[in-house]
């Protein structure tokens, strides 16, 4: 199979939807090119290719021959290090070889290094980085790696600002002369003068070609492609007013000039798109934030020197030093120290997570209590903040489903406003003129023409759903809600029935001993329990007589009572010394009771597990069997008498663990995980958005029945295999629901992948790249009805911006072509459309979810 690339890249000079599908058209044009998706509010072109067929710069001149282009950053590193010239040739040589570098200028004299270079494809880290691995060393950077698209865009506004300062100087004066003369106003002397017209002509052309310039140069490279888009509106509409206008003026044609009409229309919508560009730059503050939250240098032990250096400078293995205060530069484990870690940019945890050897940090975390030390283990861009990072602008540059609509709408609009403008000039050219009409019929006709052109908005059709994507995603990231794509933004409000895993989404995920029974033959007379209970600082202890944990029992016990606690201890050693070999959570909580106990453990001979149900070995010559109360029935162990015992912990919320040994049933271990904070109140959130809840557990129904009546839940699916819980949701979907799943990423992966909206929900590092289409940063369940809360706002927000730039284009357009509209008014109102959608979906960025 095909090695498949994926690139994305920073797209100036769209203005409009049809822009979008002109890009997109051209690059799946191109041999190697498997996807293009071009997003016109964050102006990137996602592209997936083959790079044995096509490479990322004729990607990029296949752009530029469609009449758009890709943004640059240029930047200026201060080097050390250099010999030679040779040097500097081979330092040149050597970034070039990079993919996003288009040129490099390396001076020996000035020691310094000019790279322009595409900022989606090469940061500066790693401009730095094979400047350090090429032998010499950079000093410093003009600028940050999110400083350069950001030139890119400020530089838009720029444009946009400095057109529509001309347009007033020029138009403001020229539409009071207008009006001045059109109400008779003016002076006799001037009022009917010749040279009126041609001032009026001097004042419109800058106007015209200057400030409106763009717009022909977009249309022609439109037509050029084969397409229409909102600059052949514009340059249409405003031609037809300016040069009749000029035949008017040289005696050609009869009638009244309408300079003003033609500089007010480009003004208005040079001023709607300046406000349009700097909108669209606050739609992105969500990526700005969490870039800004990296720290810009870290505390690195050399030996026994502590030194300062750049956070980019940071290395996988480097011992990073962070004091009270300071921020976390890059992710880690904890080597000495104790702290509390304020985790809320990243996880939206609101409360301090404690630190101490052994735990992960995330970087751009804030270190608020104690010094701590710890191990750098991903740096630059494998951190769980890039990881972030990454997911938000992938998210941001797709498309949601609902925009499919709105493309396949765009495709044919222009066009089809072009084809109504001609039919309104027709039809009002052969209108007979009412007694006394002031204009003749071609100029009523060319000015109704003139205002369905104007009137119409292809752009506030085209900003109206990946606006509200990408504020959406971003106000997600902030509350450490991510979603991969657009369409998982989309189906999350549309689901109905959640189903959540039960261990680690549901409880805590960390079971432990609760309970150890003692069912051997011989002791029967003897048999009872030992319960033991979590102390409020964490740790284990017996609950009855003080019996010590940590060895013998105390002397002052009586023998009975020593006789049990010494077969409960050895049924322990014995489970836990065949539970060594497991990975399941159950056997794991076995074995840390048994090191509570200081036990020591026997690695077990031929060692078996079956999955979902435990395991079997020798130890010390003893077969011992560990597992649920099936699979001891099965193997034929006789467990009819323990029956209600079984089922008097299922009903309290506890697996029972049966113990064999050589063939016979000798002990009981009851295992509990406590349920997670938190769990009960986001079901209720659940159950408040009229949804249904599920859960699906490989435990025993008594079990699941009796967490699932703590918490609220609807449906319980209890001792269903991993395997078979993609079963479960797809028969979930067969009874009609739209379900999302919810489960730890790793384990539940086929039911995350069977189900509509896959929910990844979990903590750490590693959640960032989890497989589900929404992560979920923090292990906290209420993060669940929150990113359905986001979802279903972000929905209702494209549907009202989808319903006014629909609603607009088929009231007004028909207005226009009837003569209800002045063109300059027209105008008006389609470079305030867009801005109305960009503003009505900043609205998300305050939005409260709780």
């Amino acid at each position: 199979m095909a090695e498949t690339k994926q690139t994305m890249l920073p797209i100036t000079g769209m203005t409009c939807a049809n822009c979008v599908a002109t890009i997109e058209r051209n690059l799946l044009k191109m041999d190697g090119v498997q996807s293009a998706t071009v997003n016109l509010s964050s102006e990137r072109a996602t592209v997936e290719y083959d790079p044995s067929l096509i490479g990322t710069q004729q990607i990029i001149q296949r752009i530029q021959r469609s009449g758009y282009d890709v943004a640059r950053a240029t930047d200026v590193v201060i080097l050390r290090h250099l010999s030679d010239d040779n040097d500097a040739l081979r330092l040149e040589r050597a970034l070039q070889k990079m993919d996003g570098i288009e040129e490099v200028q390396v001076s020996y004299a000035s020691e310094r290094a000019r790279v322009v270079y595409i900022p989606t494809l090469v940061s500066l880290a790693d401009i730095h980085k094979a400047i350090r691995e090429a032998g010499f060393e950079a000093v410093i950077g003009d600028g940050q790696p999110i400083d350069a698209e950001a030139k890119a865009r400020e530089a838009e506004i720029n444009f946009q600002l400095r057109r529509l300062i001309v347009g007033v100087v020029f138009t403001v004066p020229l539409f009071a002369l207008a009006m001045l003369r059109d109400f008779g106003l003016l002076p006799m002397a001037i009022q009917h003068a010749s040279w009126l017209n041609w001032l009026m002509f001097a004042l419109a052309t800058p106007v015209q070609f200057y400030v409106g310039g763009q717009f022909y140069i977009g249309a022609y490279k439109a037509v050029r492609n084969g397409s229409a888009n909102m600059d052949v509106l514009i340059a249409m509409g405003s031609s037809a007013a300016y040069f009749y206008s000029i035949l008017v003026m040289v005696g050609i044609l009869p009638g009244h000039v309408y300079f003003e009409t033609a500089a007010v229309i480009i003004t208005l919508i040079r001023l709607g798109k300046f406000l349009e560009a700097r909108a669209k730059g606050r739609t992105s503050e969500a990526i700005k934030k969490l870039i800004g939250l990296r720290a810009k240098s870290a505390h690195v032990l050399s030996g026994d020197q502590e030194r300062e250096i750049p956070v980019d400078e940071v290395l996988t293995g480097d011992i990073v030093v962070v004091r009270p205060g300071e921020k976390i530069p890059v992710d880690g484990v904890v080597l000495d120290g104790q702290s509390s870690v304020d985790e809320s940019m990243v996880t939206g945890e609101s409360l301090p997570v404690s630190k101490g050897p052994g735990d992960p940090v995330i970087g751009a975390t804030l270190n608020k209590m104690g010094l701590i030390r710890f191990e750098a283990t991903k740096v630059g861009s494998e951190t769980a903040l890039a990881q972030i990072i990454k997911l938000v602008e992938e998210a941001q540059g797709s498309k949601a489903p609902i925009q499919k609509l709105v493309d396949r709408v765009s495709a044919v609009f222009v066009p089809a406003v072009i084809a109504v403008a001609l039919l309104t000039f027709a039809v009002w050219l052969i209108i007979p003129l009412p007694v006394g009409a002031e204009v003749s019929a071609f100029t009523r006709a060319l000015i109704n023409m003139v205002a369905v052109l104007v009137i119409a908005c292809p752009c506030a059709m085209g900003l109206a759903t990946p606006t509200a994507v990408m504020v959406g995603t971003g106000r997600g990231a902030e509350k450490g809600l991510l979603f991969r794509s657009g369409e998982a933004l989309e189906r999350a409000g549309s689901i109905s029935l959640v189903v959540l895993d039960k261990t680690g989404t549901v409880t805590r995920g960390q079971p432990s001993v609760t309970d150890i029974v003692d069912l051997g033959s011989e002791s029967r007379e003897l048999r009872t329990e030992i319960r033991l209970s979590a102390g409020t600082d964490g740790s284990r202890r017996l609950a009855e007589a003080n019996i010590s944990v940590l060895g013998a029992p105390p002397s002052d016990l009586g023998s009975r009572q020593s006789k049990i606690y010494n077969q409960q201890s050895e049924i322990l050693r014995l489970a836990a010394s065949v539970e060594i070999g497991s990975e399941h959570p159950l056997g794991e909580a076995i074995v840390a009771e048994a090191g509570d106990r200081e036990m020591i453990l026997v690695h077990p001979e031929d060692f078996k597990a079956e999955a979902g149900h435990g395991v079997a070995g020798s130890v010390e010559g003893k077969r011992v069997v560990v597992g649920s109360p099936r699979m001891l029935e099965d193997l034929g162990y006789a467990i009819n008498g323990i029956r209600p015992m079984v089922e008097k912990f299922q009903a309290e919320g506890k697996t029972a663990v049966l113990v064999g040994i050589d063939g016979r049933l000798e002990g009981l271990i009851a295992i509990a995980d406590t349920i997670k904070e938190g769990s009960r109140e986001a079901i209720e959130q659940l159950h408040r958005m009229k949804l249904r809840v599920a859960m699906i557990t490989g435990d025993n129904l008594t079990t699941a029945k009796a967490i699932a009546a703590k918490v609220g839940i609807d449906d319980v699916r209890a001792e269903i295999l991993p395997e078979g819980k993609a079963l479960e949701v797809k028969r979930f979907q067969e009874m009609g629901e739209i379900v999302a799943m919810v489960g730890d990423g790793i384990n539940d992966a086929p039911a995350l992948a069977q189900a509509d909206v896959g929910i990844a929900i979990g903590t750490g590092t590693d959640v960032a790249i989890a497989a589900a289409p929404v992560t979920l940063m923090s292990g906290d369940l209420r993060k669940v009805p929150q990113a359905i809360a986001l979802s279903r706002r972000t929905l209702r927000t494209i549907r009202q911006n989808l319903f006014w730039a629909f609603i607009y284009n088929v009231v007004l357009i028909p207005a226009a072509a009837a003569g209800l509209l002045n063109p300059m008014l027209a105008a008006g109102a389609m470079a305030f459309s867009s801005v109305f959608v960009v503003t009505n979906s900043l609205k998300l960025r305050k939005v409260r979810l709780d």
